[in-house]
């Protein structure tokens, strides 16, 4: 049976991780506290934020930054695009 939480990013009730997507005490409260929807959204940011600043996710500053990021997404004021970043247009379908 899937569990449910009240999601701090969408502020609903929806359905939560199926495991602990980050070590330690961070991963726990996303996994209490985060639904799939807003994981998926938190991917899309760091992934955008890797590509953007050129990180490599095997340097330990890199993972440094990338674990303050995931907490403002989460729990803090947000994380933002890199400075200059303009979004892709992509062509509707």
């Amino acid at each position: 049976m899937a569990h449910t939480v009240q999601c701090v990013k969408l502020k609903k009730e929806a359905e939560g991780l199926s495991y602990v997507p980050y070590p330690g005490d961070l991963g726990k409260r996303v996994y209490d506290n985060v639904s799939q929807e807003a994981w998926g959204m938190w991917v899309a940011q760091q992934t955008m934020l890797i590509n953007e600043n050129r990180l490599s996710p095997i340097e330990p500053r890199a993972r440094e930054f990338l674990e303050k990021e995931m907490e403002k997404f989460f729990f803090g004021e947000g994380s933002e695009a890199p400075e200059g970043f303009v979004p892709e247009n992509k062509p509707e379908a």
